[in-house]
């Protein structure tokens, strides 16, 4: 790997994701706030605005892992990987959005087979370096003496196939972010990880885990979907229930931290600890999803033969986040980690980039969307819950609307029940009420 090549195009034109300057390249077009869906892809390295939600929410799990000690003990160090990391966005707001009292702990290694998207990734690095990152040391050991690998500038640079890189270092935090299906990644990831760790998973094959592709879904995934209202909560699921069982083959057990279906993928943070006990058990939390008439579904353990066409799975059936973890996911602590300040836009415009009154409005609202809902619905989705959708209960509770959501939420938690808005595109709430409970506040606004 030459790390002295300045990449064709460069600096190309700067833009801003979170507090970290991006430099576009030449043939990428200014990106919109707030974007849905994949973006075009320009060629090695292009940039999708539509992960920045899932980059800063990363920045936050880490930093939470850093700052509660859930992964390490106190003051350990917590290496962290980026297997397939393009252009290094994501690896280097770890580096540059994490306050700066915890990135002594952080050591980061980027890894991509692309020679211009590194030499990208590189060069944006050197040329926007954290005020700090000339005191940020980092101990050397012995998976630092891989040949391939450069420090630079307090982060690990390689150009390897991402399943080698994975299988010559240990790693507490593995970041799998491939285009299209992860699955070819997760087995390697697993053996990787350290005794305890976490791997975060992003999966943009979502035709395949919704079910739109049966062919796809049964081949990549050994499942079966139904296209319904509950497509995206499957789709998270039966990634889950993949992972947890590519972990249970290496004695390897699983508790999810953030599972989201979000916009054109699913992405889910899972915490990977080394237990034959928990492996062998791992089969409790996966079964089938069994659309029913009484109610709008129940888990079971396996359909019969009347039941498989109304049945998606197999799938995780177990909690999709951490109560604690995912509960101090708000939108306040990502505006203070991942947003500028006044003085760093003053700083950014003088080097030059443009960033307007309408810019800061988006990208604050952006930056409450990538957080919105979780820390409400985090206590429901760790537990036993039941899933609706606003838009199919007047069928069920047979009215001709349906009120407003939050209006909803707000009565049944006034009658002693945890209510909340799912994350998640469409309107969708999670509670712990049972069905006729709510189907008797539901029916009351249309009596």
């Amino acid at each position: 790997m030459d790390v002295g090549k300045i990449p064709d195009g460069w600096p190309g034109s700067l833009w801003l994701e979170g507090k970290t300057v991006v430099h576009l390249q030449p043939k990428q077009e200014r990106p919109s706030h707030m974007p849905r869906g994949p973006a075009k892809k320009t060629g090695g390295g292009f940039l999708n605005p539509a992960m920045a939600p899932s980059r800063t929410r990363s920045v936050l799990l880490l930093k939470d892992a850093l700052e509660h000690n859930w992964l390490t003990r106190q003051d350990k160090p917590v290496r962290a990987f980026d297997a397939m990391c393009s252009t290094g966005v994501r690896i280097r707001r770890w580096r540059n959005e994490i306050p700066d009292f915890l990135q002594h702990r952080l050591r980061i290694t980027g890894n991509d087979l692309n020679d211009s998207a590194l030499n990208w990734a590189i060069a944006s690095h050197n040329h926007n370096l954290p005020s700090y990152v000339e005191n940020v040391e980092v101990d050397l050991d012995r998976y630092d003496s891989i040949a391939h690998r450069e420090l630079i500038n307090g982060i690990f640079f390689q150009k390897m196939d991402a399943k080698l890189a994975m299988a010559e270092a240990s790693y507490q935090w593995i970041d799998i972010d491939p285009f299209g299906s992860p699955v070819p990644f997760i087995d390697s990831a697993i053996q990787c990880l350290a005794r305890t760790g976490v791997i975060e998973v992003t999966a943009t094959d979502t035709a395949a885990l919704t079910g739109s592709s049966l062919s796809s879904q049964k081949r990549r995934y050994d499942s079966q979907g139904i296209v319904d209202e509950y497509a995206h909560d499957d789709a998270v699921r039966v990634l889950l229930g993949l992972i947890a069982k590519v972990a249970a083959m290496h004695d390897k057990e699983i508790k999810p931290i953030l599972s989201l279906f979000d916009g054109h993928h699913v992405r889910v943070s899972v915490l990977v600890k080394t237990s034959k006990e928990g492996a062998s058990d791992f089969q409790s939390n996966i079964g089938y999803r069994l659309r029913c008439t009484d109610i709008p579904y129940r888990f079971i353990k396996y359909p019969d033969t009347e039941q498989v066409k109304q049945c998606s799975g197999p799938l995780w059936t177990g909690a999709l986040m951490d109560r604690d973890i995912a509960g101090r996911m708000s939108e306040q602590s990502a505006i203070e980690t991942c947003l500028p300040s006044d003085e760093d836009l003053t700083r950014l415009i003088a080097i030059g980039l443009e960033w307007h009154e309408k810019d800061i409005e988006y990208a604050t609202r952006e930056m409450a969307r990538s957080v919105k809902h979780i820390a409400d619905a985090a206590d429901l989705l760790s537990r036993e819950h039941l899933l609706l959708s606003l838009d199919a209960m007047p069928r069920l509770a047979g009215t001709k609307g349906a009120p407003k959501l939050d209006k909803l939420i707000t009565d049944l938690i006034a009658l002693g029940h945890s209510a909340a808005r799912y994350p998640d595109m469409n309107p969708m709430f999670v509670t712990d009420a049972d069905f006729e409970d709510v189907l008797s506040v539901f029916r009351k606004y249309h009596n």
